[in-house]
Formats: structure tokens, C-alpha cells, sequence
């Protein structure tokens, strides 16, 4: 699993926890919904403002996003 996938499966991991849609957690970062999707099918890779924004909207800090990297 290379670090893009690693970093998708975080995110929606984290995502679900809170039983939040990819709309509702872009909604909370600022972001559009299809970014959120790109991000979980690891199509792209996240800016590191971007990791940020999601970390805080998630309640968790940036590293947790980035476990197994």
C-alpha cells in the first residue's frame, strides 16, 4: 500500500467514525465534496493545509491522518 492509499483509508476511516457524509465533512473544512472523494479514492494527493483543515473538522491531529505513511 503505497502513502496515497494509506492516507485515503485514514480519512475515511476517520470520516465514518464520526458518521459524517463527504459532503458534510467538506462543508466543515471548506472543501468541495468531489475533493473528499478524490481524496478517499486516493486520486490525489492532499496539500498539507488541506491535512490540516481535515484534522481539525475530524477532531484529531494531523499525524493520526497520516499514520503508517
Amino acid at each position: 500500500m503505497d502513502a496515497r492509499e494509506t492516507f485515503a483509508r485514514n480519512l475515511r476511516k476517520e470520516r465514518q467514525r464520526l458518521n459524517l457524509s463527504q459532503e458534510a465533512l467538506g462543508f466543515l473544512c471548506n472543501l468541495n465534496t468531489s475533493e473528499i472523494s478524490r481524496l478517499e479514492r486516493f486520486q490525489r494527493d492532499p496539500r498539507l493545509a488541506t491535512i490540516v483543515k481535515l484534522a481539525i473538522a475530524l477532531e484529531i491531529s494531523a499525524s493520526e491522518l497520516l499514520r503508517g505513511v
